[in-house]
């Protein structure tokens, strides 16, 4: 199953991403980024080894003859080298480090427990880099009542309809735009998340009322993809990058910054509104936002400053002073 998409790729690696996306059913997209950090890593280990010259231009390195014989001479040494290298030749940040040794350590355990082409493991005690979890940035609930008020235009009751779910069910970005007319019965709406896992997610009723609003004005005649939920104004599945423009037009509108809210930020919001105002409990929070790991939600139980005032406050021993003793 060779793709246009790992053009320039080794046998070895395309292999390697056919195995990830056919036996371990990883969606397409994380195949493509295990591309994409591997491809990084092939290249710097021939710059590395000097396999070309010192000058060529990185991004047009031929990995294209990687093989065998090369990766059997990979050490730990040589991963902790490209470590540093993507960290101080390439900015990568703490997050863009650890996705890139969960690529190598895939890789490499490939490589040595499935292809059998490697006797001993590089990449076994290859540790990842400690991220720093930060609170997620969100809107409180009248920045969210700006947003939605500050929806107009010609396709303003599609808008509304886009920042309605995105606000009320904590969805990705390309879970909305996959929207299908048929993965919504019953106030009920199936998405398909990462690693293609279907999740129902129930609608409330701003949530109804805003796709039903929107069914009436939604175009039928000259419809390129019928199925399609949300259109654009060629009449086609609404792209990723539509949605990002619509969400940060109206974040303007809204006299919001756009530059620390995005539509990831929605997501955000829901989660954060949903958990603080709605006492959700974690795991089924886990299960809205289509979470594998339990960790990953936690972010969401954070608690603002004033609530940790009014908790202290609420203390029974917040009162007391050794000089009410003696009135006793």
């Amino acid at each position: 199953m060779i793709n246009d998409k790992f053009e320039g790729a080794p046998i070895i690696l395309i292999d390697f991403l056919n195995y990830m996306q056919t036996i371990k059913g990883k969606s397409p997209n994380t195949v493509q980024v295990y591309f994409y950090d591997l491809r990084v890593f092939l290249r710097f280990l021939k710059l590395q080894r000097k396999l070309v010259p010192a000058s060529v231009d990185y991004n047009t390195i031929d990995i294209s003859d990687i093989d065998e014989k090369l990766l059997k001479h990979i050490t730990l040494s040589d991963l902790y080298s490209y470590m540093s290298f993507v960290s101080n030749s390439r900015s990568n940040s703490a997050y863009a480090r650890a996705r890139k040794v969960a690529s190598l350590k895939s890789f490499f355990n490939y490589l040595t427990n499935k292809a059998k082409v490697l006797d001993k493991n590089p990449a076994l005690e290859l540790e990842s880099p400690k991220i720093v979890k930060r609170l997620p940035r969100y809107l409180n609930i009248d920045e969210s009542k700006k947003l939605l008020k500050s929806v107009d235009g010609k396709h303003g009751v599609r808008d509304y309809a886009i920042l309605t779910l995105f606000l009320n069910c904590g969805i990705r970005l390309s879970e909305l735009v996959g929207i299908n007319l048929n993965n919504i019965r019953n106030n009920t709406l199936t998405v398909i998340g990462k690693g293609d896992k279907e999740r129902i997610i129930p609608l409330n009723s701003a949530c109804t009322e805003a796709i039903r609003d929107y069914m009436k004005a939604r175009p039928v005649e000259g419809v390129k993809d019928k199925n399609a939920l949300f259109l654009s104004e060629r009449k086609q599945r609404i792209s990723k990058a539509t949605v990002q423009h619509i969400v940060k037009k109206y974040i303007v509108s809204a006299g919001l910054d756009p530059k620390r809210y995005s539509t990831h930020k929605l997501r955000h919001t829901a989660a954060t509104l949903m958990y603080r105002y709605g006492h959700v409990d974690i795991r089924s929070l886990q299960e809205l936002l289509g979470h594998e790991s339990i960790s990953t939600t936690e972010i969401y139980t954070h608690l603002d400053a004033q609530q940790l005032k009014t908790a202290v406050d609420s203390n029974p021993l917040s009162n007391f002073h050794p000089s009410q003793m003696n009135k006793e």
